[in-house]
Protein backbone atom coordinates (compact mmCIF):
# COMPACT_ATOMS: atom_id res chain seq x y z
CA UNK A 1 0.00 0.00 0.00
CA UNK A 2 1.29 3.67 -0.95
CA UNK A 3 -0.99 5.40 1.97
CA UNK A 4 -1.83 3.28 5.29
CA UNK A 5 -4.39 4.63 7.91
CA UNK A 6 -3.17 3.79 11.51
CA UNK A 7 -5.80 4.41 14.58
CA UNK A 8 -4.59 4.76 17.89
CA UNK A 9 -6.02 6.42 21.17
CA UNK A 10 -8.72 8.24 18.67
CA UNK A 11 -5.89 9.53 16.18
CA UNK A 12 -5.51 8.47 13.01
CA UNK A 13 -2.65 8.49 10.92
CA UNK A 14 -2.51 8.85 7.14
CA UNK A 15 1.18 7.80 6.48
CA UNK A 16 2.75 7.62 3.40
CA UNK A 17 4.29 4.95 2.47
CA UNK A 18 6.22 5.18 -0.96
CA UNK A 19 9.66 5.13 -0.58
CA UNK A 20 12.00 6.76 -1.19
CA UNK A 21 10.61 10.01 -2.00
CA UNK A 22 7.02 9.06 -1.46
CA UNK A 23 6.51 10.74 -4.83
CA UNK A 24 2.79 11.24 -5.13
CA UNK A 25 1.94 9.33 -8.17
CA UNK A 26 -1.92 8.78 -9.25
CA UNK A 27 -2.45 5.22 -7.33
CA UNK A 28 -0.58 7.09 -4.54
CA UNK A 29 -3.31 9.84 -4.82
CA UNK A 30 -6.41 7.63 -5.43
CA UNK A 31 -5.12 5.87 -1.97
CA UNK A 32 -5.05 9.15 -0.14
CA UNK A 33 -8.38 9.96 -1.43
CA UNK A 34 -9.79 6.72 -0.02
CA UNK A 35 -8.37 7.10 3.24
CA UNK A 36 -8.98 10.20 3.76
CA UNK A 37 -13.02 9.40 3.47
CA UNK A 38 -12.35 6.79 5.52
CA UNK A 39 -10.61 8.35 7.87
CA UNK A 40 -13.93 11.41 8.28
CA UNK A 41 -16.28 8.62 8.27
CA UNK A 42 -15.05 6.36 10.97
CA UNK A 43 -16.08 7.10 14.57
CA UNK A 44 -12.99 6.22 16.46
CA UNK A 45 -10.91 8.69 14.34
CA UNK A 46 -11.51 11.96 15.84
CA UNK A 47 -8.48 13.90 14.92
CA UNK A 48 -6.00 12.99 11.80
CA UNK A 49 -1.84 13.29 11.24
CA UNK A 50 -0.61 13.42 7.92
CA UNK A 51 2.98 11.69 8.11
CA UNK A 52 5.32 10.37 5.34
CA UNK A 53 7.85 9.34 7.83
CA UNK A 54 11.40 10.39 9.63
CA UNK A 55 13.05 11.38 6.78
CA UNK A 56 10.43 12.92 4.44
CA UNK A 57 6.71 13.89 3.92
CA UNK A 58 6.44 14.19 0.24
CA UNK A 59 8.87 15.36 -2.40
CA UNK A 60 5.95 15.94 -5.44
CA UNK A 61 4.24 14.43 -7.69
CA UNK A 62 6.13 11.20 -9.77
CA UNK A 63 8.02 13.16 -12.54
CA UNK A 64 8.72 9.73 -14.43
CA UNK A 65 4.93 8.85 -14.49
CA UNK A 66 3.79 12.41 -15.11
CA UNK A 67 6.33 13.36 -18.33
CA UNK A 68 4.55 10.92 -20.96
CA UNK A 69 1.65 12.63 -20.20
CA UNK A 70 -0.12 14.89 -23.27
CA UNK A 71 -2.86 17.23 -22.90
CA UNK A 72 -5.78 15.16 -23.10
CA UNK A 73 -4.63 12.51 -20.72
CA UNK A 74 -3.89 15.55 -17.92
CA UNK A 75 -7.36 17.14 -18.59
CA UNK A 76 -8.63 13.98 -17.60
CA UNK A 77 -6.70 13.40 -14.67
CA UNK A 78 -6.19 16.97 -13.11
CA UNK A 79 -9.88 17.03 -11.60
CA UNK A 80 -9.10 13.50 -10.12
CA UNK A 81 -5.44 14.84 -8.24
CA UNK A 82 -7.45 18.01 -6.84
CA UNK A 83 -9.79 15.69 -5.74
CA UNK A 84 -7.97 13.31 -3.61
CA UNK A 85 -6.73 16.50 -2.21
CA UNK A 86 -9.85 17.83 -1.58
CA UNK A 87 -10.79 14.90 0.90
CA UNK A 88 -7.81 15.53 2.65
CA UNK A 89 -8.93 18.79 3.25
CA UNK A 90 -12.18 18.20 4.07
CA UNK A 91 -11.96 15.37 6.09
CA UNK A 92 -14.06 16.99 8.76
CA UNK A 93 -11.90 16.61 11.99
CA UNK A 94 -9.28 18.62 12.92
CA UNK A 95 -6.01 17.47 10.51
CA UNK A 96 -1.99 18.21 11.47
CA UNK A 97 0.75 17.77 9.01
CA UNK A 98 3.71 16.10 10.68
CA UNK A 99 6.54 17.68 7.91
CA UNK A 100 10.01 15.77 7.75
CA UNK A 101 12.74 16.72 4.99
CA UNK A 102 11.11 17.32 1.79
CA UNK A 103 7.63 18.65 1.33
CA UNK A 104 7.73 19.70 -2.34
CA UNK A 105 5.60 20.13 -5.24
CA UNK A 106 2.60 17.52 -3.90
CA UNK A 107 4.12 17.67 -0.77
CA UNK A 108 3.65 21.18 0.41
CA UNK A 109 0.59 20.85 -1.23
CA UNK A 110 -0.90 18.13 0.95
CA UNK A 111 0.62 19.43 3.86
CA UNK A 112 -1.56 22.99 2.94
CA UNK A 113 -4.95 20.79 3.33
CA UNK A 114 -3.67 20.35 6.70
CA UNK A 115 -5.76 22.52 9.59
CA UNK A 116 -2.01 23.01 11.08
CA UNK A 117 1.28 22.43 10.32
CA UNK A 118 4.54 21.26 12.32
CA UNK A 119 7.58 20.98 10.86
CA UNK A 120 11.60 19.51 11.80
CA UNK A 121 13.72 21.79 12.08
CA UNK A 122 15.67 20.50 9.12
CA UNK A 123 12.24 20.51 6.94
CA UNK A 124 12.40 21.59 3.31
CA UNK A 125 9.19 23.41 2.02
CA UNK A 126 8.13 24.99 -1.81
CA UNK A 127 6.18 24.82 -4.93
CA UNK A 128 9.04 24.34 -7.87
CA UNK A 129 6.30 23.57 -10.67
CA UNK A 130 7.31 26.95 -12.22
CA UNK A 131 10.96 24.99 -12.76
CA UNK A 132 9.42 22.41 -14.90
CA UNK A 133 7.18 24.67 -17.00
CA UNK A 134 3.77 24.51 -14.68
CA UNK A 135 2.07 25.56 -12.08
CA UNK A 136 0.96 23.73 -8.67
CA UNK A 137 -1.93 21.67 -10.08
CA UNK A 138 -3.44 19.90 -6.84
CA UNK A 139 -4.43 23.36 -5.03
CA UNK A 140 -0.96 24.91 -4.11
CA UNK A 141 -2.19 28.62 -6.04
CA UNK A 142 -5.61 28.63 -3.96
CA UNK A 143 -4.31 27.17 -0.58
CA UNK A 144 -0.83 28.92 -0.31
CA UNK A 145 -2.81 31.89 -1.01
CA UNK A 146 -5.36 31.73 1.33
CA UNK A 147 -2.76 30.49 4.24
CA UNK A 148 0.12 33.37 3.53
CA UNK A 149 -1.49 35.80 1.65
CA UNK A 150 -1.25 36.52 -2.29
CA UNK A 151 2.22 38.25 -2.29
CA UNK A 152 3.95 35.50 -0.62
CA UNK A 153 2.77 32.94 -2.39
CA UNK A 154 3.46 34.86 -6.07
CA UNK A 155 7.12 34.85 -4.52
CA UNK A 156 7.21 31.07 -3.75
CA UNK A 157 4.71 30.33 -6.70
CA UNK A 158 6.78 32.47 -9.47
CA UNK A 159 10.33 31.60 -8.13
CA UNK A 160 10.23 27.98 -7.51
CA UNK A 161 12.61 28.53 -4.65
CA UNK A 162 12.51 25.74 -1.40
CA UNK A 163 12.08 27.52 2.03
CA UNK A 164 14.01 25.94 5.38
CA UNK A 165 11.73 25.33 8.49
CA UNK A 166 12.60 29.00 9.81
CA UNK A 167 11.22 30.66 6.90
CA UNK A 168 8.36 28.36 6.11
CA UNK A 169 7.38 29.40 10.16
CA UNK A 170 8.22 33.28 9.47
CA UNK A 171 6.28 33.14 6.71
CA UNK A 172 3.06 31.57 7.98
CA UNK A 173 3.67 28.24 6.15
CA UNK A 174 4.06 26.67 9.09
CA UNK A 175 2.83 26.77 12.88
CA UNK A 176 5.77 24.91 14.97
CA UNK A 177 8.76 24.11 14.34
CA UNK A 178 10.57 21.61 16.68
CA UNK A 179 13.59 19.29 16.48
CA UNK A 180 13.37 16.51 14.15
CA UNK A 181 12.75 13.73 16.52
CA UNK A 182 10.32 15.25 18.19
CA UNK A 183 7.58 15.98 14.65
CA UNK A 184 5.45 13.03 14.89
CA UNK A 185 5.19 12.76 19.01
CA UNK A 186 4.29 16.59 18.99
CA UNK A 187 1.69 16.39 16.05
CA UNK A 188 -0.24 13.15 17.83
CA UNK A 189 -0.16 14.99 20.82
CA UNK A 190 -2.01 18.09 19.21
CA UNK A 191 -4.02 15.76 17.78
CA UNK A 192 -5.03 13.59 20.57
CA UNK A 193 -5.45 16.46 22.66
CA UNK A 194 -8.21 17.65 20.19
CA UNK A 195 -9.24 13.58 20.10
CA UNK A 196 -10.78 14.23 23.56
CA UNK A 197 -12.58 17.85 22.39
CA UNK A 198 -16.57 17.74 21.32
CA UNK A 199 -16.49 16.07 17.84
CA UNK A 200 -19.52 17.87 16.38
CA UNK A 201 -18.70 21.42 17.93
CA UNK A 202 -15.57 20.91 16.30
CA UNK A 203 -16.60 20.02 12.94
CA UNK A 204 -18.78 23.00 12.89
CA UNK A 205 -15.90 25.17 13.89
CA UNK A 206 -13.66 23.73 10.67
CA UNK A 207 -16.34 24.10 8.61
CA UNK A 208 -17.65 27.34 9.69
CA UNK A 209 -13.70 28.76 8.86
CA UNK A 210 -13.27 26.94 6.06
CA UNK A 211 -16.47 27.92 4.49
CA UNK A 212 -16.24 31.84 5.32
CA UNK A 213 -12.45 31.55 3.95
CA UNK A 214 -14.31 30.37 0.42
CA UNK A 215 -17.31 32.99 0.49
CA UNK A 216 -18.66 36.73 1.37
CA UNK A 217 -18.56 37.38 5.34
CA UNK A 218 -22.82 37.28 4.96
CA UNK A 219 -22.86 33.39 3.65
CA UNK A 220 -19.92 32.44 6.13
CA UNK A 221 -21.76 34.41 9.05
CA UNK A 222 -24.72 32.33 7.71
CA UNK A 223 -23.09 29.03 8.29
CA UNK A 224 -21.76 30.13 11.74
CA UNK A 225 -25.44 31.14 12.86
CA UNK A 226 -26.55 28.25 11.39
CA UNK A 227 -23.96 25.88 12.80
CA UNK A 228 -23.74 27.44 16.69
CA UNK A 229 -27.73 27.42 16.65
CA UNK A 230 -27.42 23.52 15.91
CA UNK A 231 -25.51 22.85 18.53
CA UNK A 232 -27.96 23.67 21.07
CA UNK A 233 -29.22 20.15 20.23
CA UNK A 234 -25.93 18.10 21.15
CA UNK A 235 -25.50 15.98 24.45
CA UNK A 236 -21.51 17.76 24.11
CA UNK A 237 -23.07 20.78 24.53
CA UNK A 238 -25.10 19.80 27.49
CA UNK A 239 -22.32 18.39 29.13
CA UNK A 240 -19.39 21.48 28.60
CA UNK A 241 -21.97 23.85 29.91
CA UNK A 242 -23.39 21.70 32.87
CA UNK A 243 -19.57 21.54 33.49
CA UNK A 244 -18.85 25.25 33.43
CA UNK A 245 -21.60 25.68 35.97
CA UNK A 246 -20.63 23.13 38.33
CA UNK A 247 -16.75 22.87 37.89
CA UNK A 248 -15.23 25.98 36.22
CA UNK A 249 -14.16 26.34 32.76
CA UNK A 250 -12.22 23.51 30.84
CA UNK A 251 -12.61 20.79 32.93
CA UNK A 252 -15.43 18.70 30.46
CA UNK A 253 -14.94 15.32 29.54
CA UNK A 254 -16.73 14.39 25.96
CA UNK A 255 -18.10 11.67 24.99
Amino acid sequence: MTVNLEVAEGVGTLRLDRPPMNALNVATQDRLKELAEEAGRRDDVRAVVLYGGEKVFAAGADIKEMRPMDHTAMVLRARDLQDAFTAVARIPKPVVAAVTGYALGGGCELALCADFRIAADNAKLGQPEILLGLIPGAGGTQRLSRLIGPSKAKDLIFTGRTVRADEALTLGLVDRVVPAGEVYAQAHAWAAKLAQGPAIALRAAKESIDTGLETDIETGLAVERNWFAGLFATPDRETGMRSFVEEGPGKAKFR
